[in-house]
């Protein structure tokens, strides 16, 4: 009877023992889980800090008066605070009328790109011809070629257009480079949809053949449609990039009533002359309103298609 007793306690005693361990281990898991997370934590809220810190900065100065301006006791947050500088940095800019006509550019060459681009890349990605691979390293030079490379070139070609004469200080040049899928971007897009065309099924276009398709009605109904990830990503990459553009409208003197991101450059000044405002600090207020006012329509871009265009990335073929 002792003997069994003592084996009883000795097996409590053991099991109390590999309880402990088993707490002790699953303490150790959880601490370290809390300190990698807390440690994530702080590594992601300072970067983010890092990048969107200009940005807070001017969308709190934005807001200031003149006198929170120059008052020390201000930081980040005005103590008054006003809608002056947006109510004109509206009017100077004409910014309703100028974005109507922003978006429709850039919705214009989005579409055309969008066409061009997918053909290049669906003709990479499933016929041979000669000089495909020398083609193709085109291609991916103009992803990585500076456009600096090239400003002289093409400034000089839409100069002299041949009979054409002067195409500069037109939306010409812009329409030409990208129906010839060379415009901003481009190489990228084409690398794009290449890609994904590749990672397609052959068998698809094979069954669409023996129904009877032809070569375009297949491109345009059937790979296209599957292709839907990588037409959402390049759309988005296009319209933004397009919006954003201030290279090529430089370049080709596009008038700033066209383009919205070329407002912002003569704000300040156009500001100064208009109300007499000659303070450098208050006049760059005034900037700051028009580059906020130049983001809110990509942010809301990307609020509204933020799912479909992670998604398009995901699936596309820039991921790995």
């Amino acid at each position: 009877m002792q003997l069994a007793q003592n084996y009883k306690a000795k097996f409590q005693s053991m099991k109390e023992d590999k309880q402990f361990a088993n707490d002790r281990r699953k303490a150790v898991r959880i601490s370290k889980k809390v300190i990698l997370g807390l440690f994530k934590a702080v590594v992601l809220i300072g970067i983010s800090y890092m990048i969107l810190s200009p940005l807070i900065g001017m969308l709190s100065s934005s807001f200031f008066t003149d006198s929170d301006v120059y008052n020390p006791m201000v930081y980040l947050f005005p103590a008054e605070g006003t809608l002056e500088r947006y109510s004109t940095s509206l009017a100077v800019m004409d910014y309703w009328k100028v974005l109507f006509k922003t978006i429709l550019y850039d919705l214009t060459l989005m579409v055309i790109q969008l066409i061009m681009c997918s053909l290049v890349g669906y003709g990479f990605a499933r016929f041979d011809f000669p000089l495909k691979k020398v083609l193709f390293g085109c291609v991916v030079i103009m992803i990585v070629l500076p456009m600096n490379t090239i400003m002289v070139p093409l400034y000089m070609t839409f100069r002299n257009f041949g009979p054409f004469g002067n195409l500069l200080s037109t939306l010409i040049p812009m329409y030409i480079m990208t129906a010839f899928a060379c415009g901003l971007r481009s190489g990228l897009y084409i690398y794009i949809f290449n890609q994904f065309f590749r990672g397609l099924p052959k068998e698809i276009e094979e069954a669409a053949f023996v129904d009877g398709a032809g070569m375009f009605y297949t491109y345009s109904r059937i790979m296209l449609v599957n292709a839907m990830p990588s037409v959402i990503t390049v759309s988005i990459f296009s319209l933004v990039w397009q919006y954003n553009d201030s290279f090529y409208a430089r370049m080709f003197t596009i008038s700033a009533n066209i383009l919205l991101s070329k407002k912002i450059g003569a704000l300040s000044q156009t500001i100064s002359n208009s109300y007499e405002i000659n303070d450098p600090t208050i006049l760059q207020l005034y900037t700051y309103a028009g580059v906020i006012l130049l983001i809110i329509p990509v942010l809301l871009i990307y609020i509204l298609l933020q799912r479909k265009f992670i998604e398009g990335v995901e699936r596309s073929g820039i991921v790995g």
